[in-house]
């Protein structure tokens, strides 16, 4: 297994360890629960250095990247990070990431873990106008420290006006004593905070560094348990789960990063119109369960008559609101707020409505 420049020091603290994408990565410290709610009330270090970053630069940045993002690029102002995705022939999310307008001519793309290898094939393939491509992923390190609390915490180590980085903005900055560590205000937990990123040879440096500023405030490492957790609270699509090459954005939800401009002649574009056009054949949607129980990756979703209408695609036992809560593919008709629906656990089906996201307000 691949290691991050933190797996010895997760190790000595004690987490549960298991593969993830590849890597040696923490699953849990002292639990999962504990740790969300740590993230939720207070700020808490997440070690997200497996997650990929390529580089795409020079004249012909911006036409590669019209050609392979389903968001418009040219909306994107310096110093700003926008949400996409790559969307295949069939209309299908290849993958979901963020991308990062660093300096004129040079951006940033930040992948999932596990579609590295996948997607640095799929950027090579569709590179026809020859963009100068640099696959960064293996010198690139990433600590995510999130929560009310990231702020004042990060605030100690910089010089930077943290607090006048906008949501989706970034800086370039000195942090800790290490040189050009792009700090941004940017996250996966809906708990506010900021993501860094820096060369693993000064990732010690860091980590120790934020974990003496962040002692007043009781921070704590977290591991990915409760990065799955915090994100489906707050009704986040997880590859793999919510997403794949068969899903596509207007299914998901994510037709507000699906651009069909002049300028977007991008790859499926031809589908997802269609697909527009003539409606979506289903549509994820988020669930509370009002009966007890825990909806699980697969379970199907059936209607009051008792026909399956889809299937769930993420669940969990809500830390904060302590019942069931989910998401799941249905049939159009019933992904609407309000709607009742039923989840099919172990032969019984659980009472649920169809709700609005975030499940945590």
């Amino acid at each position: 297994m691949k290691h991050t420049p933190f797996t010895d020091t997760h190790i000595s603290l004690g987490a549960k360890m298991h593969e993830f994408a590849g890597y040696n990565m923490p699953i849990e410290y002292s639990g999962i629960i504990d740790e969300h709610q740590t993230v939720v009330n207070s700020v808490g270090v997440f070690d997200v250095s497996h997650m990929g970053e390529f580089w795409v630069k020079g004249p012909k940045a911006v036409e590669f990247l019209q050609k392979v993002t389903s968001n418009d690029i040219t909306n994107l102002q310096l110093g700003k990070a926008q949400y996409t995705c790559f969307v295949n022939e069939n209309g299908g999310i290849v993958d979901d990431f963020i991308v990062y307008y660093y300096e004129p001519e040079k951006y940033l793309m930040v992948v999932n873990a596990a579609n590295i290898e996948k997607d640095w094939k799929w950027c090579n393939k569709w590179n026809t106008m020859g963009a100068e491509l640099e696959n960064a992923s293996s010198h690139t390190a990433q600590l995510a420290v999130q929560g009310p609390n990231a702020l004042a915490t990060l605030q100690k180590l910089t010089d930077t006006d943290l607090s006048a980085i906008p949501f989706y903005g970034f800086s370039t900055s000195k942090f800790a004593g290490v040189e050009k560590v792009i700090i941004s205000n940017t996250g996966y937990t809906g708990a506010g905070g900021f993501e860094l990123y820096f060369y693993p040879e000064d990732g010690m440096k860091i980590w120790n560094a934020v974990f003496e500023a962040g002692e007043e405030y009781g921070i704590k490492p977290i591991g990915l348990g409760a990065r799955d957790t915090l994100r489906l609270e707050m009704g986040y699509c997880l590859y793999g789960n919510d997403l794949d090459d068969t899903t596509t954005p207007l299914q998901a939800g994510l037709g507000w990063i699906t651009k069909f401009t002049d300028n977007k002649p991008f790859i499926g574009r031809d589908v997802l119109e269609k697909e527009k056009s003539e409606g979506v054949s289903r549509k994820l949607c988020c669930f509370e369960l009002i009966d007890k129980g825990i909806p699980r990756q697969g379970y199907e979703i059936v209607s009051v008559s008792g026909d399956v209408i889809g299937n769930v695609t993420s669940g969990t036992m809500s830390p904060m609101l302590k019942k069931g809560i989910g998401m799941g593919y249905v049939k159009p008709e019933f992904a609407k707020a309000g709607n009742e629906i039923f989840i099919k656990v172990r032969n019984r089906n659980l009472k649920a409505f169809v709700v609005k996201p975030p499940f945590r307000k």
